[in-house]
């Protein structure tokens, strides 16, 4: 493929238009075409040189159209308004999530009034006095801004492994705390972007991933190939850490470069597992040994799964091991072996297939629990270790339950629970009572939401398949086609959108009379991992087809119409909502495209791009260059049409989606689009992919967000 440089000449007439084009609207960008040949189609691309992330050009061009979007958005006359009412929602009530349990400790993250970004805390038992354990504040200094990422716990709760990021860049540094003193202990290691690592049971070293270290030049794409697991004990030299599974670690292991490789030990076992990654699909390979083998070397791992298997999970108790399986069963099912003789053709079934999918499971001392997602309701089960039929657990209402922590030597479960109105809430479940009570670690959030109503229906699409739609406005509207609606979709990885949650970021929207629409598109977890494939690779249109299939109802049902609708998309949802508006730019006022996927084509030439090889497909066969070529919106702008409006939004730090990609597709619908509607590019200099955004920029963004939105599709 061809790469294209600017000249000197050329930087300093790219600032003079940018500089004089900024008066009258966004800075126009300079257009250099480059052609590249796949399989005998040229395809050209007019701005490559925005792929030069580090070049002067680059830099002046995405930093002149950030400076404009924000002027443009700063006038907005609701801006101020919204903003302010995101603060008074934000600084309402404390916000508790991430909770973990170590022996009777509990440690989560938490965000109160007055605070900008999350700290961890930990208390003794439900009911003990929390304390702070680690304020990213205190590990931040001006210019370097410091958020947590994840953490690990070891067994006994003496010490705390977590990671930090510069900047939402994801680029996690490993450190250590004890947890009674708040000490540091001064570990750090570096090139850990997966994780907090697992303890082993000696709690004084820990399993965790570490990437290769890049050789000066190296290519984006080797970032994260041919990583490692590593055993690090306590006050040693990371870089002499012993390597014990992973890329060419062992002969008789034949692993590629792509795949990324973990390891644990599940509590009080004396088995560890080793995962090896696929990329983005559910299914991984699985391998054991025991704790006394991990001296030997090589260390006799051997294989329980393969990825002709299609585990997606598993758990153990004792010697039985549980797995998440979705072969021949598309919503999943749970089966059951015994380690002593590790045989899955002779699995038994312990949780059989239904019409419900099979999501997560654990084991604890007294049973199994399941949960699964059932019509957009979650509910939990019961499986008993001495057989007999799965038992429904009596829930405190009806919503989106997840398992949150079991323990194979503690009976019963933590689970979490959440819908459109109730903010989310941890309950114990005693197996004994069959009652679960209110853990209070989580306290309500006291937004009051009583006022919003939601409907459910199925939409048809295209083909007649029957899509999922939930949609959510206040009590009192009406149908009469005038109301601002922003449809949202997704559609990837197997990730479902249409699941209930407090979503107390909609009210400024709601309470202006917006109506808010979640499509839960194919290529989503909707309906297990078939819904997944319907809308993956080659399949992917379906995934816009549908979300445009919503569009179309909406406005049918007089919900809006499409001068006053917006779609949303984000991230890998940037190949929804970019091919939705250029496919039916008349179905859409306005369009919100957030650190979007915009250029598939180029996806694959990323340090991200090579992982997610699994979920899109690879310009390197024939097939794969068709199904991402009608999948990169990019490439399908045309000159001349009329486009809705559009904001995207990046954060110049973004690990996931490249800046460029959101760079290159605002330059194309500004040079095309011939509706005189505006086309903004936001980037945030102190964000990436949004994991690691405090509170204040999340608020700013959502209230340019709105305001934007509403300015387009007009305001009740």
């Amino acid at each position: 493929m061809k790469h294209f440089r600017l000249t000197n000449v050329t930087i300093v007439l790219l600032f003079l238009v940018s500089s004089a084009s900024a008066q009258n609207g966004p800075p126009k960008a300079a257009v250099h075409e480059v052609t590249d040949t796949y399989f005998g189609q040229n395809i050209i691309d007019p701005y490559r040189w925005m792929e030069d992330a580090k070049s002067p050009e680059t830099a002046a061009w995405m930093k002149a159209q950030a400076d404009y979007a924000h002027a443009y958005l700063d006038r907005l006359p609701m801006r101020a308004q919204l903003l302010k009412r995101f603060e008074e929602l934000s600084e309402t009530g404390v916000r508790v999530s991430g909770v973990q349990r170590a022996a009777n400790l509990y440690f989560y993250y938490r965000l109160a009034p007055g605070e900008n970004d999350r700290r961890l805390y930990v208390r003794d038992g439900f009911k003990g006095t929390e304390r702070l354990l680690i304020d990213p504040d205190k590990l931040s200094s001006p210019g370097k801004r410091y958020s947590i990422d994840s953490y690990s716990l070891s067994f006994d709760g003496k010490y705390v492994c977590y990671t930090v990021s510069l900047g939402g860049s994801e680029n996690g540094e490993m450190r250590v705390v004890e947890t009674s003193t708040g000490r540091d202990l001064g570990e750090r290691i570096d090139r850990a972007r997966f994780g907090a690592g697992s303890w082993m049971p000696d709690g004084r070293s820990f399993l965790y991933n570490r990437l290769q270290k890049l050789a000066e030049g190296a290519p984006p794409t080797d970032l994260y190939q041919k990583s490692r697991v590593y055993l690090h004990v306590l006050g040693a030299n990371p870089d002499t850490d012993r390597v014990v599974f992973g890329f060419e670690v062992d002969p008789n292991i034949k692993l590629g470069p792509t795949p990324l490789p973990f390891a644990f030990v599940p509590i009080n076992s004396k088995y560890v597992f080793a995962i090896v990654n696929s990329g983005v699909s559910p299914n991984s390979e699985y391998y054991v040994t025991t704790i006394d083998k991990m001296s030997q070397t090589p260390i006799p791992w051997r294989r329980i799964a393969s990825l002709e298997d299609d585990i997606a999970g598993l758990d153990i108790h004792g010697d039985d091991l549980y797995l998440n399986t979705y072969r021949s069963t598309p919503r999943f099912k749970v089966v059951h072996i015994n380690l002593a003789h590790p045989d899955l053709t002779k699995a038994d079934t312990v949780f059989p297939a239904s019409e419900a999918v099979v999501t997560f499971m654990g084991t604890a001392k007294d049973a199994l629990y399941v949960q699964t997602l059932d019509g957009g309701v979650g509910r939990l089960w019961r499986v008993d270790y001495k057989g007999g039929a799965p038992q429904a657990m009596k829930l405190p209402y009806d919503g989106t339950a997840f398992i949150g922590w079991t323990d194979p030597e503690t009976d019963g479960l933590l689970f979490g629970l959440t819908s459109w109105t109730k903010s989310t809430a941890y309950f114990a479940y005693n197996p004994k009572t069959q009652s679960a009570a209110d853990s209070t670690l989580v306290p309500p959030i006291p937004i009051d939401m009583s006022s919003i109503e939601t409907t459910s229906v199925k939409v048809k699409s295209y083909d007649g398949t029957m899509v999922p739609l939930v949609i959510l406005y206040k009590r009192g509207f009406k149908r009469d086609g005038t109301n601002p609606m922003l449809l949202n979709g997704y559609g990837a990885y197997g990730i479902v959108n249409t699941e209930p949650f407090f979503g107390s970021n909609f009210l400024p929207w709601l309470e202006r009379g917006g109506v808010i629409a979640l499509a839960g598109v194919r290529g989503g977890g909707e309906y297990g991992e078939d819904w997944h494939l319907a809308g993956k690779e080659k399949t992917k249109p379906n995934t816009w087809k549908d979300f445009i299939a919503c569009a179309e109802y909406l406005i049918a049902e007089k919900y809006t119409s499409a001068e006053h609708l917006a779609g949303q998309g984000g991230s890998a949802g940037g190949i929804l909502i970019g091919n939705s508006i250029v496919d039916r730019p008349d179905l859409f006022g306005a369009a919100i495209d957030q650190v979007g996927d915009n250029n598939a084509l180029r996806f694959e030439i990323t340090s991200n791009g090579v992982p997610n090889i699994p979920e899109f497909g690879s310009v390197r066969t024939e097939e794969g260059f068709k199904a991402l070529l009608a999948m990169d919106a990019y490439n399908k702008v045309k000159d001349g049409v009329k486009y809705p409006a559009v904001l995207l939004t990046t954060g110049i730090n973004d690990p996931r989606v490249e800046p460029w990609m959101s760079g290159k597709m605002a330059a194309r619908l500004q040079a095309a689009t011939a509706s005189n509607k505006p086309v903004l590019l936001r980037i945030d200099y102190d964000a990436g992919h949004g994991f690691g955004s405090t509170k204040r920029q999340r608020n700013e963004q959502a209230a340019d967000v709105f305001a934007f939105l509403f300015q387009q599709l007009g305001s009740k």
